[in-house]
């Protein structure tokens, strides 16, 4: 499956999340793509409200893994930009997290490909001119 959507501002995208996870229904994970400063912690943000969260989303840059609470649940957002090999993985218990059947939002998920599940929702955020951003999903 692939879907494309277009967004000129974080309040447009504010209004895709939603729509995006109504789209991706029973899928619980997201590997989240893109550059520095495509909006990958905007979309998560609000992916997360969408879900309910009235947690504050913050990159969990330094921390590798931010614990939300959602009706019903939990959410964890993981930012593995600073992970260099993929046994650091094991050793956060990474595979805990995705074996858990709850929401599991990644930024910078390139060293964890290989271990992520067939029905990851693969999100990838690109600037397609000065205040535009293309969300492109894809999924098996």
């Amino acid at each position: 499956m692939q879907k494309v959507w277009e967004s000129h501002s974080v309040q447009e995208t504010a209004v895709l999340a939603p729509e995006i996870i109504n789209f991706c229904k029973n899928r619980r994970i997201f590997a989240i793509f893109g550059d520095l400063g495509a909006g990958k912690t905007t979309l998560i943000k609000a992916m997360c409200q969408s879900l309910g969260s009235a947690d504050t989303v913050t990159s969990p840059t330094f921390s590798l893994v931010n614990e939300y609470l959602r009706p019903g649940g939990k959410i964890f957002h993981f930012d593995l930009y600073r992970l260099k090999q993929p046994q650091e993985l094991r050793e956060i218990g990474f595979g805990e997290y995705i074996d858990s059947d709850e929401y599991v939002f990644i930024e910078w998920p390139e060293l964890a490909e290989a271990i992520l599940p067939s029905e990851t929702v693969k999100l990838e955020l690109t600037h397609s001119g000065k205040d535009t951003r293309n969300i492109s999903l894809f999924y098996a």
